[in-house]
């Protein structure tokens, strides 16, 4: 028996990673001098690597299995055969965990991508919602049919004052406060919209700030109401179904 033939069945039991640690190191130095025995071991490797491929991909040549199994029953050991079998027996199943942890790692990947792609969505989403309503404040404000009113205080001087933008074909309204009175604890000012010959339309509920400040902006509205004049009564903070006397504000149009 040749050197290289001695070194036949540990080179596949190395390739495989289960050569004893004083054989492992015999072999180590032998691959150090011979070229032929190292070209031998990177073939087992390759091919043990199209085995592995192949439980889940393309078969390998047929060429390749024989040739890592004629390097495993190259060189008989009976004190070997079972430990050889046994790892044999073991290597797909190695594969095949190597592969679920794949493809669990890549899915968690999937996951997150997903998962951003969502958020940028919804993001996007917003973006276009907060476009859209700019847009519509600004046609209310610059709409050549908008009606707009002027509200004043009834029986005070003429401080707080309110302005009224509202396009009847389009429902929309604006109304702008300032200088508002301070308001008991849970109330609120409601503005409502008073038609011609029909019962007054609540046009949203607001609470002034600090500086008497207030605003509504495209409050629900019925489809095209007409609208008469405006008017500011203090409600509960949920708002009314119809006014709370006394009017505190009211403007016709002009």
């Amino acid at each position: 028996m040749n050197v290289h033939e001695q070194f036949a069945e540990d080179l596949a039991l190395y390739a495989l990673g289960t050569l004893q640690r004083e054989e492992r190191i015999a072999l180590e130095r032998h691959l150090e001098e011979c070229a032929s025995c190292h070209r031998e071991l990177e073939q087992l490797r390759g091919d043990m690597a199209l085995l592995a491929l192949s439980t889940a991909g393309p078969t390998p040549p047929r060429r390749a299995r024989q040739r890592l199994m004629d390097a495993v029953a190259g060189e008989p050991r009976a004190h070997r055969v079972p430990a050889r079998r046994w790892w044999w027996a073991v290597v797909p199943w190695v594969v095949a965990a190597a592969l679920a942890l794949a493809t669990v790692m890549f899915w968690r990947r999937s996951d997150r991508q997903a998962q951003r792609i969502a958020e940028l969505q919804s993001e996007s989403t917003q973006q276009q919602d907060q476009l859209q309503r700019a847009r519509e404040i600004v046609e209310t404000l610059t709409a050549t049919d908008a009606m707009r009113v002027t509200l004043v205080a009834a029986k005070t001087p003429p401080q707080p004052q309110g302005k009224a933008i509202y396009v009847r074909d389009r429902s929309s309204l604006i109304f702008l406060a300032s200088k508002m009175p301070a308001l008991p604890t849970q109330k609120a000012n409601e503005l409502w919209l008073i038609p011609p010959k029909a019962a007054p339309v609540p046009a949203g509920v607001f609470k002034p700030d600090v500086h008497g400040g207030a605003t509504v902006i495209n409050p629900p509205l019925p489809t095209r109401v007409e609208a008469k004049a405006f008017a500011i009564t203090v409600e509960p903070e949920q708002g009314s179904l119809s006014p709370t006397m006394p009017i505190v504000m009211m403007g016709a149009g002009e």
